[in-house]
């Protein structure tokens, strides 16, 4: 049952199988072993086992009589109605443009930000900044302190959240979410309360960009959203694959719209065969770091921007030099930062440049997908890192580079 689910089954398949094989046998087996069983913990098991295989039936049941997706068109003034409507009980976000505010002098920002009509979502550029710093924030407060009490803090907005996002970024949280939910047996609550709320609408991503490679990494393609848009002149094309979302378009001209997704981008990346411990060491050993040394200035705009990156800092600020109050925050951080292995003896991990590229390079290509399994990697290959260096150091060169250095080393041995 799990390696059809991992494979991505049809939920047809999947019921298939739990009813003809598991079901045929499970539940008695389970009722024989609740009243066999000389103690109460493999009662409890057979318990939960039949528990889990009768909800898991449920689900599938469940989704396979849910209403099918539907497509429409609606024009820009009636798209406007509806987010008018939506944000009521949603906060809305997408790429939004910011005339001037960009990196470089005289260029444009382009950011998520909140929306109120279909004419902000920008569609002619990839935004600079991802998605998750909506429900992962640069600054975010955790805790409050006063003399001896503390409490945790508490959301301001209870509303729900809406993303107009691109697959790569829809791809990205899914990294992350592994990261803050699914790592070491407990779910990180304060990204939890706010992940919860997120519902996303996918936005077609038509030919890509120069920077971008996420056909390589296999984040072109995702099915993890509720709408799904195709922003036209006069109007969107939109499928509805959310029940909850249906009564906003009812009345809409119905259209045979499915979202198209990148085939192929301008660059296909080369990306490391790491099969063993060894090739890790001569991977980690290789002179291919050291040209970082110098051309790296450790700024941490690369991660600053990454949809997949998780580090961050914890820090205590004291409201006054003579108070007792204060709050505890977390603040994003960088493993590109110059004292991000720094300990309080003033010994430091990693003490270069060139090592904190070889770490940031071999957490995106190799450890994420050796530590969880599948066949995923942390990168998305959104191009986001080498838009925004200041060096114009490109992680798209650096994973191709590597995997060339890596393979004339293995050729030399």
């Amino acid at each position: 049952m799990a390696l059809l689910c991992r494979e991505g089954a049809e939920r047809a398949e999947q019921r298939a199988f739990l009813e003809e094989h598991l079901l045929t046998w499970v539940p008695d087996f389970c009722a024989d072993l609740q009243r066999c069983a000389g103690t109460g913990f493999y009662r409890c098991v057979a318990q939960l086992t039949l528990g889990w295989l009768k909800l898991e039936e449920g689900l599938l049941q469940a989704e396979e009589n849910a209403p099918s997706p539907f497509s429409c068109r609606v024009s820009t003034p009636a798209l406007d109605r509806i987010l008018e409507a939506l944000g009521k009980e949603y906060r809305i976000y997408a790429p939004k443009r910011f005339p001037g505010r960009g990196a470089r002098a005289g260029s444009d920002l382009v950011r998520y930000a909140p929306i109120r009509s279909a004419a902000e979502i920008v569609t002619d550029a990839p935004s600079d900044f991802s998605a998750k710093e909506i429900f992962y924030p640069v600054n975010q407060t955790m805790l409050y302190f006063q003399d001896d009490a503390c409490r945790e803090s508490v959301l301001s907005d209870q509303r729900e959240i809406l993303i107009f996002a691109r697959p790569c970024d829809i791809n990205a949280v899914r990294r992350l979410d592994q990261i803050f939910l699914g790592n070491g047996g407990e779910q990180d609550v304060y990204y939890r309360r706010l992940r919860e709320k997120v519902r996303f609408l996918l936005l077609e991503c038509g030919g890509g960009w120069d920077t971008c490679f996420c056909v390589s990494m296999g984040s072109n393609r995702t099915e993890d959203y509720s709408l799904a848009l195709r922003l036209e002149e006069g109007g969107a094309l939109v499928q509805v694959k959310d029940p909850a979302f249906a009564p906003y378009f009812e009345g809409a001209d119905a259209c045979a719209y499915t979202p198209g997704f990148v085939e192929e981008n301008r660059r296909a990346a080369r990306l490391p065969v790491i099969p063993d411990r060894e090739t890790l060491k001569t991977a980690s050993g290789l002179d291919f770091w050291k040209q970082y040394d110098e051309r790296c200035i450790g700024c941490g705009g690369c991660n600053t921007v990454c949809p997949t990156c998780s580090c961050f800092d914890t820090v205590d600020v004291i409201y006054n030099e003579t108070s007792r109050d204060g709050e505890r925050r977390r603040v994003w951080s960088s493993c590109m930062l110059r004292d991000f292995t720094a300990t309080a003896g003033g010994h430091r991990a990693r003490s270069t440049p060139g090592a904190n590229m070889r770490f940031k390079v071999l957490h995106k290509v190799y450890d994420y997908k050796a530590r969880f399994g599948g066949e995923e990697h942390m990168c998305v290959g959104c191009g986001r890192c080498d838009r925004r260096c200041p060096k114009d150091i490109s992680f798209y060169d650096a994973v191709c580079g590597f995997t060339q250095a890596l393979e004339q080393e293995a050729e030399h041995k």
